[in-house]
């Protein structure tokens, strides 16, 4: 078949090149002419494992093309996906404009049949939104073109993208014709071969889901977050706690580790959006309320415990940080609680040493010349004359370190671990402090 993409960002890309990957013939849109001509010369702009190689052989192919040409994206395909972004507008409510451009250029230029699918994280009631731009420009041209609206949410983990849209959960498509239906079918066939992954339903249903499904992960976390500061004060251990409670299946142990705040593109964006829309049916989401409120004050815990550590004097002091972007497997940095912590760092006069395996030069690009902030090539650089380390980021390499090699680069032997990698019994034996989050009494809870 033949699909537009528009929209070369994350989800844009993963899902052109995915598509690409199983025989579609794909031609992916965007506006940044230098982001076109990189992608065409073969440099992704996103680090995530294993869409380097599938984009290199799908243009190899001739089944996966780049273009900045609006009038050629809306001729090439059958299917017009819609993967622009959705940024946060002042409010809290999802910015639809560069969606709404998108469904305004499709209607300019199509002459044919056409089937828009928002692949974009949109509110309920976009659907609409985009069936009125659309029809709105094919009236400015006098032309009655037949087409169909449908809702297609990603659910797209960073750092495990490839692997989910493969393999999908679920697929969801939220329309109500059955012409979109069949050619969606047809489209997704390659990933349904085992069983059917599809769930159809009604527009605004697709669209609630994709925000209900991010809501109720980043709950889970939030929720975890709470018992881990609570079992501080309590003089329990989390990890216990949390092993406990997993193994019931209805909790699982999905989303239920304790840490320093989530990050990301769509978890805080989602549970803002939809408290927003809440609000616009004039109804208190309270519970959505807390998420995002204690998920906000958890990306200060790590810098609380240092400063009680330090007697609240934290002038001239330098920290080493091992991890930077939001999560493994990604470079991404947006809403990252290493953000929060250096930010605080620097207020309170510390400086910082830090190292994560894939998002320097996301750093380097975010703060630039940053006064105290020295980018280093390992994570052994990051720790020499530091005073103390902090864990944002669980990646692999940071799993099991050299102890010994960490206390002798540090002029204090103290961890402060935003994502329990270690036992304390562990550090304990090699004669390091250690402080992670709900770890029981001996750890500084900042209250």
């Amino acid at each position: 078949m033949k699909i537009t993409i528009f929209g070369t960002g994350y989800v844009g890309l993963v899902t052109g090149a995915c598509l690409a990957d199983v025989g579609h013939h794909v031609l992916c849109m965007d506006v940044d002419q230098g982001k076109i001509d990189k992608l065409r010369n073969g440099h992704i702009p996103i680090y995530e494992p294993g869409l380097e190689s599938i984009v290199k052989h799908t243009v190899e192919a001739g089944r996966l093309a780049f273009t900045t040409d609006t009038q050629e994206a809306v001729a090439h395909g059958s299917l017009q996906f819609i993967a622009v972004g959705t940024p946060p507008d002042e409010d809290g409510s999802a910015d639809l404009q560069y969606v709404t451009a998108v469904a305004r250029s499709i209607g300019q230029y199509m002459d044919d049949y056409k089937v828009v699918v928002d692949k974009s994280t949109v509110p309920v009631g976009t659907g609409d939104r985009v069936k009125a731009a659309v029809r709105s420009e094919l009236d400015k041209r006098g032309l009655e073109l037949d087409f169909d609206v449908v809702s297609n949410p990603e659910f797209l983990k960073e750092g495990a993208a490839i692997t989910d849209f493969m393999k999908p959960d679920r697929i969801i498509v939220g329309t109500d014709s059955e012409r979109a239906k069949e050619l969606l079918h047809e489209v997704y066939y390659p990933f349904n071969r085992s069983h059917d992954r599809m769930i159809f339903m009604d527009i605004r249903s697709a669209e609630l889901t994709k925000y209900a499904a991010n809501s109720m992960l980043a709950t889970k976390i939030s929720f975890m977050n709470e018992i881990a500061n609570l079992a501080e004060r309590l003089g329990a251990d989390i990890e216990n706690v949390r092993r406990g409670i997993g193994s019931d299946p209805r909790i699982g142990y999905h989303f239920i580790y304790p840490g320093c705040g989530y990050g990301g593109s769509c978890f805080p964006k989602d549970v803002q959006a939809l408290t927003r829309t809440a609000r616009d049916c004039d109804y208190d989401s309270r519970l959505l309320n807390a998420v995002e409120a204690v998920n906000n004050a958890q990306k200060h815990v790590l810098f609380d415990k240092i400063s009680h550590y330090f007697g609240g004097n934290l002038k001239g002091k330098v920290v080493a940080i091992w991890g930077l972007a939001f999560k493994p497997n990604t470079d991404d940095m947006r809403e990252a609680s290493s953000r929060a912590l250096m930010q605080d760092l620097w207020k309170a006069g510390a400086s910082v040493q830090a190292f994560d395996p894939e998002a320097m030069e996301e750093t380097q690009r975010i703060f630039g010349d940053q006064p105290g902030l020295t980018l280093c090539g390992t994570k052994e650089q990051a720790l020499k004359g530091a005073d103390v380390l902090a864990i944002c980021t669980e990646w692999k390499e940071f799993r099991s370190p050299d102890f010994e090699a960490i206390a002798a680069n540090l002029k204090e032997p103290v961890v402060f671990d935003g994502r329990n990698l270690y036992e304390p019994e562990m550090l304990e034996r090699h004669g390091m402090i250690y402080y992670a989050i709900g770890r029981g009494r001996n750890q500084f809870h900042g209250g």
